[in-house]
């Protein structure tokens, strides 16, 4: 009874407008915190006007405010989805080039707004987006329209268009004197200060560059910008006050973008020991993007289950565990966009299955990737001074990992969603 009563009290509570309660003071009561390290039986979170202001056993704060009771469940920072693509959904649905090409960008701005209400919803509170993917700078409206409460949604880390080199990207196939809108932003030496100023102009929070990209002889990944390129976008970023981070899946692609500065790879697939060995050396984190080659991978007729894992997933696992033994940080995100938004979880799911022990999972998608992305002063934690973006859970995620889809309870920034 005393669980309908909250359901109830909550739902009560909540702007029908915005689907969220207004800032107030809560005394929280999970059955335990996981605090972003360390699990503590019996601990309780106070919030005050968006920000934790108290935790541990028995606290008994003073002036009035409101209990929640959630026994059973674990209470957890607020996940950070470090990989994902707001504006793009699943392949199976609609592939990459009819995305780019037939839908509207009003199409686009409207699937994004339930794709970031989905998440919100899966306990994403932060979420980086690595590109529009032919939807110009519309991350930075729905970013201005998530701080200002129009729509729900985690905060948002934007990098607008993202950067390619000239002739390495796509659609593809079409005629040359056919002019085709592209999923990024073009440059070459002569362009690539002004592109990065650009960006940062238009809002970009850090910046992207595709150090590879499928452009070989025959289709295979190679690397696109030189060392020197892509140094000159990481100064030109850091003057600015941001970061570049690197999608990157070949073995040369990997080591220009590492050794030029940049603070994460993407993908990473054609990763070895002396590349990972490297990464670590740099301080330079790799996000590895399980979810996204196990989806399209299936969308492409592999009968995950019954039958035998291809080769690309075969030599992802290896590359995964070289990773892992070389003590590189790992960066939790998956590419969602290219499977739905809200099945955020999958990416966790995979990183256990390959070979990543659940507590130590759990901990990527909280403080570590806060510290990477340099918000662990905010997020990622359950301590006093935080902002308050909490996530109660049905069960232990650190014994069973699965369970982080039972959400049972969502506050970002002091609100209840």
């Amino acid at each position: 009874m005393k669980q309908l009563v909250i359901i109830v009290f909550i739902l009560n509570m909540v702007t029908p407008s915005a689907g969220y309660t207004q800032k107030g003071n809560y005394l929280l009561k999970p059955a335990r915190v996981f605090d972003g390290k360390n699990m503590h039986e019996g601990w309780n979170v106070f919030v005050s006007n968006g920000i934790i202001s108290e935790v541990g056993a028995n606290i008994k704060p003073s002036g009035t405010y409101t209990t929640i009771d959630l026994p059973g469940t674990t209470m957890i920072p607020g996940m950070i989805e470090g990989h994902s693509h707001i504006l793009l959904h699943p392949y199976n649905e609609t592939s990459w080039n009819d995305q780019v090409l037939k839908e509207s960008f009003a199409e686009r701005v409207a699937r994004a707004t339930l794709h970031l209400k989905n998440s919100l919803l899966a306990g994403f509170t932060t979420l980086r987006d690595l590109g529009t993917e032919g939807a110009g700078y519309a991350d930075v409206g729905l970013k201005k329209a998530v701080d200002e409460g129009i729509i729900p949604g985690p905060r948002l880390i934007i990098s607008t268009r993202a950067i390619v080199a000239t002739g390495s990207y796509g659609p593809k196939g079409f005629a040359d004197h056919v002019d085709i809108p592209l999923g990024a932003e073009e440059a070459d030496a002569g362009n690539i200060v002004k592109v990065v100023r650009s960006q940062i102009g238009k809002g970009a929070d850090f910046i992207k560059v595709y150090a590879d990209y499928r452009w070989g002889p025959s289709g295979e990944a190679m690397p696109t910008f030189s060392e020197e390129e892509i140094r000159l976008m990481v100064e030109t970023a850091k003057s600015g006050g941001r970061y570049v981070v690197a999608h990157a899946s070949s073995h040369e692609g990997m080591r220009r973008a590492i050794l030029a500065g940049v603070e994460t790879i993407e993908h990473g697939d054609g990763g070895t020991e002396a590349i990972f060995k490297l990464m670590k050396e740099k301080n330079v984190a790799f996000c590895p993007t399980l979810a996204a080659g196990d989806a399209v991978l299936q969308y492409n007729g592999w009968k995950k289950g019954s039958e035998k894992e291809p080769l690309r997933i075969t030599e992802k696992r290896k590359s995964f565990q070289l990773a892992l033994e070389s003590g590189v940080k790992i960066l939790a995100g998956g590419d969602v966009g290219v499977y739905s938004h809200g099945d955020n979880v999958r990416e966790l799911e995979l990183m256990v299955d390959y070979g990543m022990q659940p507590e130590d999972v759990l901990k990527a998608v909280t403080s570590g990737n806060a510290q990477i992305l340099h918000m662990q002063d905010r997020i990622g934690s359950i301590k006093p001074g935080m902002f308050a973006d909490l996530v109660a859970i049905a069960g232990d995620p650190t014994k069973d990992i699965k369970v982080l889809r039972q959400v049972k309870f969502v506050m970002k920034d002091g609100k209840i969603y």
